[in-house]
């Protein structure tokens, strides 16, 4: 049933066919509108503060009125009455506004009741109403028409327990009180007992009062983010507040409870935001100790939430010995364009107190930027940014925790980069890249700013216009490619000065290579090449003798030069398949077939000499007499050096090798065998020099690497082969070794390398390390992995590993699915060229996370070096879950960060500044 404004309501009455007491239900329906509508005229404006609050009682113990002469009981499903407003066209008299500003709809399941002497409408079993954007399921529903009242509550189900708990909906809000009392003219409301949940904060209030749409004032109010409503782990109790939905909630004494005991933890008044938009605020420190630093907050700051696309974080380190330190963390993103993040850090350290012998005062900074394109957004230009430089010693000496996985990096590097491709025939591709590489222990800085590279796409002189092209005249093409740099060679206390560019070298060359190739003998193929290059230098020198000082002097020249190299090349490959079956007819063999693949090739390479590049000076005596003449090249001096003076002739020879096999396949419904690679490759490589007067064969090198463990494991190796024989003096001598009573080739170097990652699913290699910390560490110039350590920060909740989704509780046999991961790393190196025959270097890396029940888990980070025999850089790491809580513990043992760092608090980002967090480094002598 529908009501709507009373004023015309005897203009249009619709009704269906009644099967009953068609002529004494319509009377009475006419009688009922007729009496509504002098009541509707004789009410006044009511309001929530003068209404009369029914019982409690009342309201949840609603049970069928029997009935009365003055009392009507229409049954749903024999009447759907529709009553509509006058829809004659409005004259010019000013109308009153409307009593209500829409309809009001009711329905029940067990019965709709008017009292017609009261004014109130009753609803019973499942009764909803609607009314504009407000909706109110209950148990039962009282509507009192005389003062624009609507009251909700329980009702008893057959064990005497309450039930049908109304639900009060308004836009996104929703509360389940007890009962509620509504006004649907003003649309203010009392409601008590009544439960919500705002942005995953959930509320409960003995008495509310429902003062707009947008404000909520709230009596003995307790608040918790627990999962259980009912008997939750901790929450806060408020006597008084003001709730904003979607905004904030303004409360007065706040005390803490933790299982329904009381805590110390008393504020005068609190305010939580519950804005869906990320909002600028403050972000509270963590707080610990050094000793030689003292006391210290760290990470503490302000957050500023700009825009959509764009955000700052300005942080902060302080400690009370004086040292601070400054960190600037921004991220922006539009969609389908870019999205980058940088960040700066600044640190002013200060070891011990002043006037001790060991009072040391240094800055440190570092510099980050990442920045990336959508592919999508231009596919004919692409800027990129990768870029990780500052002070040498920053991962070093930085005590800030996001750190720790990064303390092992011995190298900076950078790479700012645009590329632009001009469509066309030929194709036309240009880029323009900044590149800055730094060796944190020499504190050697090699910059590029910037480099150019041009090419023009491959042209085919002599192809024909359509069809394919054949032969060695139509496949030959060429093309052009030019390069040239800015490159730079400094220290790192010449960084960002004018110094630093003194020794810049500046050069460019121009490349032209016209390539052709055929095939021959149907079997090989065959290519040849030619390449012209020339080169363009500003920075030559002089070399000349002063006698007089009986030294070499080298003067630099700063001045266009140029000289031109050529070269020829052509190589001869094919590709021979073999393959061996173990299976006969009527057979069913685990190995069913063994395949090799095999790709030699030999290549022929011939560079002049270009000799007339070179000039020579005498070197001379007291008296003038010339002892020796030297040679050097002008472009010694160059960013691309000196020509070649030597002439070369040498062939190359090569062979690559991939093994497979095809097995009887585990599952027993495939049909076809599974193919597994033995080998993924297996290369050999060498080359004789025709031009050459001694040693003319270069050591062969060895290389292969496969999978193992269903591609679990990687393994590659390697080692170099040589021919030749050692003097007494392990120096190489142009005699084979073989017959110096050696064997055919001395093994001169070898290496290996094993990576394994596995879990307990069996098929994820993936690391429940979070991407933020991913990130941090990778920005940082580190691994991918967390093999050196993980970048953490137990407060910023997005340096948390990430949930893995459990597919089933394992409950009492949780011990026999115990969830695991584990990441090796193995590396072995050998050394013999001069007859040492040592293990240069011996390690294993290992990381690996387990938990050892649904809530704890635990992870290390570490490894052993066998050539020192000692544990290399160290992380134990500790979680727990405690429901709404979190407690993390991480442990650095030993080394010169050896640290502690311990965390508790709420796992929700609305109280994730109700924490604990203590760090401490110990004594640097311990």
């Amino acid at each position: 049933m529908a009501i709507q404004k009373p004023s015309h309501t005897l203009a249009k009455i619709h009704t269906k066919a009644l099967h009953t007491n068609r002529i004494h239900i319509l009377f009475a329906l006419s009688f009922t509108v007729f009496i509504n509508t002098l009541s509707f005229a004789q009410i006044k404006d009511g309001d929530v503060k003068s209404i009369e609050i029914p019982k409690s009682e009342d309201l949840e113990t609603v049970s069928p009125p029997t009935k009365t002469e003055d009392t009507i009981v229409i049954p749903k499903e024999e009447l759907t009455t529709i009553i509509e407003s006058d829809s004659t066209k409005t004259d010019s008299t000013k109308t009153k506004p409307a009593l209500l500003q829409g309809t009001v709809s009711y329905t029940a399941q067990d019965y709709n009741t008017f009292n017609r002497k009261e004014q109130k409408m009753y609803l019973y079993n499942e009764a909803k109403v609607n009314y504009l954007d407000m909706e109110i399921t209950a148990g039962t529903i009282v509507i009192d028409y005389s003062k624009n009242l609507i009251y909700a509550g329980r009702v008893k189900d057959t064990a005497g327990e309450f039930a049908q708990r109304p639900v009060f909906k308004q836009g996104e809000n929703i509360v389940e009180p007890d009962s509620i009392i509504f006004n649907f003219k003003n649309k203010k409301a009392i409601i008590f007992n009544s439960n919500t949940e705002q942005q995953g904060m959930k509320i409960r209030s003995e008495r509310s009062k429902k003062e707009n749409d947008s404000v909520y004032f709230l009596n003995k109010m307790r608040i918790t983010t627990a999962e259980s409503e009912e008997d939750p782990e901790y929450y806060f109790m408020i006597d008084k507040a003001k709730l904003v939905p979607n905004k904030k909630i303004v409360a007065s004494t706040a005390q803490m409870f933790i299982y329904d005991v009381p805590t110390p933890i008393i504020v005068p008044f609190a305010f939580f935001p519950l804005s869906k938009k990320q909002t600028s605020g403050v972000i509270f420190p963590s707080f610990g100790e050094q000793n030689d630093r003292g006391y210290f907050l760290q990470n503490g700051g302000y957050y500023f939430a700009i825009s959509d696309y764009l955000d700052l974080a300005v942080l902060g380190d302080y400690y009370t010995n004086g040292s601070y330190g400054l960190r600037i963390e921004n991220n922006y993103k539009k969609r389908y364009k870019y999205n980058g993040r940088f960040g700066f850090r600044y640190e002013n350290i200060i070891n011990s107190e002043r006037g001790f012998p060991d009072y040391a005062k240094s800055t440190i900074y570092n510099l980050r930027w990442s920045h990336s394109q959508d592919t999508k957004s231009n596919p004919n230009s692409r800027f990129s940014a990768s870029v990780n430089l500052g002070s040498s010693n920053y991962y070093q000496q930085s005590q800030n925790q996001v750190n720790t996985a990064s303390f092992l990096n011995n190298t900076l590097a950078s790479s700012v980069s645009y590329s632009k491709t001009f469509e066309g025939e030929p194709q036309i591709n240009m880029s323009l890249t900044a590149t800055h590489s730094q060796n944190t222990q020499t504190e050697e800085i090699n910059l590029t700013l910037p480099t150019l590279q041009a090419s023009v796409g491959r042209v085919y002189p002599f192809a024909p216009k359509v069809g394919s092209k054949k032969g060695i005249i139509q496949n030959i093409n060429l093309q052009y490619s030019v390069r040239a740099e800015n490159r730079i060679q400094t220290t790192d206390s010449l960084f960002f000065k004018s110094e630093m560019f003194d020794d810049a070298k500046i050069g460019m060359r121009h490349s032209i290579p016209v390539t052709t190739n055929f095939k021959l003998f149907n079997y090989f193929s065959l290519s040849a090449n030619a390449n012209f290059d020339e080169t363009w230098t500003l920075n030559t020198i002089n070399r000349y003798y002063d006698s007089e000082n009986s030294e070499t002097v080298t003067e630099d020249i700063t001045g266009f030069d140029s000289y031109r190299t050529y070269n020829f090349g052509a190589s001869l490959g094919t590709t021979i398949y073999g393959q061996f079956n173990f299976e006969k007819e009527g057979q069913d063999k685990k190995i069913k077939a063994i395949r090799h693949v095999m790709r030699p090739s030999i290549s022929y390479n011939v560079n002049p000499a270009f000799d007339r590049y070179y000039d020579s000076y005498e070197v001379t005596d007291i008296n003038g007499e010339t002892l020796r003449e030297d040679e050097y090249s002008r472009f010694e001096g160059g960013l691309y050096g000196a020509p070649n003076k030597t002439y070369s002739s040498s062939i190359g020879l090569s062979l690559s090798n991939n093994i497979e096999a095809k097995v009887r396949d585990k599952d027993s419904t495939q049909t076809e065998p599974k193919k597994i690679t033995i080998l993924n490759n297996l290369n050999f490589s060498t080359s004789y020099n025709l031009a050459g007067d001694s040693l003319r064969f270069s050591p062969v090198r060895m290389s292969g690497g496969t999978q193992l463990f269903d591609n679990k494991m990687n393994v590659n190796f390697g080692a170099t082969l040589d021919p030749y024989a050692l003097d007494n003096n392990n120096n190489k001598v142009d005699e084979f070794n073989i017959n110096n009573g050696g064997s055919l080739f001395r093994l001169t170097s070898a290496n290996l390398t094993l990576g394994y990652s596995l879990n307990s699913k069996g098929n994820e290699r993936k690391s429940n390390t979070s991407e933020r910390s991913r990130n941090e560490t990778l920005d940082s110039g580190g691994r991918d992995d967390d093999l050196f350590g993980r970048s953490q920060d137990f407060a910023d909740q997005r340096y948390l590993d990430e949930d893995d989704d459990k597919e089933e509780e394992m409950g009492d046999l949780y011990n026999y699915g115990i969830p695991w991961s584990l990441r090796l790393a193995y590396a072995v190196n050998y050394s013999n060229s001069q007859r040492q025959n040592e293990i240069s270097s011996h390690s294993l890396m290992f990381s690996g996370d387990i938990e050892i029940s649904p809530k704890w888990s635990i992870g290390a980070s570490s490894g052993y070096d066998f050539k020192n025999q000692g544990f290399s850089y160290t992380q134990l790491r500790f979680a727990r879950d405690l429901l709404s809580w979190r407690m993390n513990f991480s442990w650095i043992p030993f080394s010169d960060r050896s640290s502690w760092n311990f965390f508790i608090g709420i796992k929700s980002s609305i109280l994730k500044d109700l924490k604990y967090e203590k760090r401490l480094q110990p004594d640097q002598q311990l």
